[in-house]
Order: structure tokens, then sequence, then C-alpha cells
């Protein structure tokens, strides 16, 4: 029999995800503007999840993945 993993749930019954990495970039082609993304990598102690979100919105509230060895995306299009 395994031990319980200890599992810290917020009072709205979530679960807090942290990002682990970046592991792609590209961008959104609208009519007249481009949107940079990021792919990032999530986990928990239970789940591991990529997901694609805006680079601007990922930078403002992790800017340290921007920061190590001066990483800078550039997009091609």
């Amino acid at each position: 029999m395994l031990p319980p993993i200890p599992i810290e749930v917020r009072e709205d019954l979530t679960l807090e995800t942290r990002p682990v990495k970046i592991i792609d970039c590209g961008e959104k082609i609208l009519r007249n503007k481009r949107i940079p993304l990021v792919r990032v990598l999530w986990r928990n102690l239970q789940i591991e999840e990529e997901t694609w979100g805006r680079e601007s919105e990922i930078k403002e509230k992790y800017p340290h993945f921007f920061l190590k060895r001066g990483m800078q995306f550039k997009f091609q299009g």
C-alpha cells in the first residue's frame, strides 16, 4: 500500500499548477495582426499539461522564463 500524496486544494476546489518551462513558440495570424504565443509545460503533484498562451501574459506573470541566458523568442511569418 502506498502512502497518500498530500494535495493542497484551494477554497474554490482547484489545484495549484506551476509552469515548468517554455516548450515552443509560435504566432496566431489574424487578418491584420499577429499574436505571439508560447507553449508552456505546467505541473502539479499529479498532472502534467501543456497549453498555449499569449507571450505577453506569460512574460508578465513569469518573467524569469524570458530572462534565462538572454533568451528571446523571434517569430517568423
